[in-house]
């Protein structure tokens, strides 16, 4: 393992893998491979912007050709995929971009990896392919049942890498990892969309009685654990990254504001969003016995997170325009018309 290209490098979880891994091993060369939508952000690498150890290569995980020319030119062996459309709101209303990359643009990486022999391949997805978790918590080895188009692409492309492991032999190894805080966040995520929007004393739209329960991991320890099982994965299996910080939205909504000194009324109850799954949950056993654990507790990482939206506005303030707005207006406006 030495030339490791990361897909979705420029990205929000991505971007916070190449931070940790230029820095912690100086003896690979990391390789980010982004298409620069607009979740994209080469403001988000900065930090290792001139760092010997690191390369940007603008392309999409769906154009082969520009895949070929960088593993050939950069002689890539290793591949850590975070490229994909991430977001279930936006997969409801378009989902053949979801389609276009966390399916087609995995098969394609998938292939090319095959055909140049490559020593490691490793895919990042979502607790979202388990689906709504009633109770208990998920483990590698339940059945998908995903619910909305982004979980059932994230699912398909999960098991393209699956069947080939099983069926060219592939060393490929899969994480999936619960609702992912903390700095750099595209701010259409629930934490920097209430963070950014109450700052400006505008409201928060929360979807039906938002008593919906989501498992909350830091940042840096999604990376750390994508890092553990790029080193000690086995071939073949997948690995829950778990937050096991399971929290209502409603709490973490008003967590937020009392870090702000904001009051409950800037809370709006809106009409819910379709097949919007109530709880997830999962069991990071697996993980845990390579070795990891979280560095520091929720409360303590999600107060360092607001706070970095506060002292960063140079950072989201110029992305909340164009493109944003217009996205804004197209999931919002309604909703908060009938917001109770």
């Amino acid at each position: 393992m030495k030339n490791i290209m990361v897909t979705g490098g420029a990205g929000f979880i991505g971007s916070a893998f190449v931070r940790y891994m230029v820095k912690q091993y100086p003896q690979y060369n990391v390789i980010v491979y982004d298409k620069l939508t607009y979740a994209g952000n080469l403001d988000n690498l900065l930090p290792v912007h001139d760092e010997p150890n690191y390369r940007f290569e603008r392309g999409d995980i769906a154009d082969r050709e520009t895949v070929k020319r960088v593993f050939d030119s950069h002689q890539i062996d290793t591949v850590v995929n975070f490229a994909a459309e991430s977001h279930v709101d936006r997969s409801i209303l378009s989902p053949d971009a979801f389609i276009h990359t966390d399916v087609v643009g995995v098969y394609i990486l998938l292939d090319e990896s095959k055909q140049h022999g490559l020593e490691r391949f490793l895919h990042v997805s979502t607790d979202e392919v388990y689906g709504d978790v009633d109770e208990g918590f998920s483990v590698e080895a339940d059945p998908f049942a995903p619910n909305s188009p982004y979980a059932a692409s994230k699912a398909g492309g999960e098991l393209m890498v699956r069947a080939y492991h099983v069926t060219h032999g592939l060393n490929a190894v899969i994480t999936r990892g619960s609702n992912t805080f903390g700095p750099y966040h595209y701010p259409e995520k629930l934490i920097p969309f209430f963070v950014t929007e109450a700052l400006d004393n505008r409201p928060l739209p929360v979807y039906g009685d938002g008593m919906q329960v989501r498992d909350w991991l830091y940042v840096d320890d999604h990376a750390r654990g994508v890092d553990v099982v790029l080193h000690k994965g086995v071939a073949g299996e997948a690995y829950n990254v778990a937050g096991e910080n399971l929290r209502h939205n409603m709490d973490i909504t008003k967590q937020i504001l009392s870090l702000l000194g904001k009051g409950d009324s800037l809370i709006k109850y809106v009409p819910d969003r379709p097949g919007h799954d109530r709880r997830y949950a999962m069991n990071c056993d697996k993980l845990r016995a390579l070795g990891w654990e979280r560095e520091k507790p929720f409360e303590a990482r999600l107060e360092e997170t607001v706070k970095w939206y506060v002292d960063n506005e140079w950072w989201w303030r110029k992305i909340k325009t164009g493109e944003y707005l217009d996205y804004y207006k197209r999931q919002y406006a309604a909703r908060l018309a009938a917001a109770e």
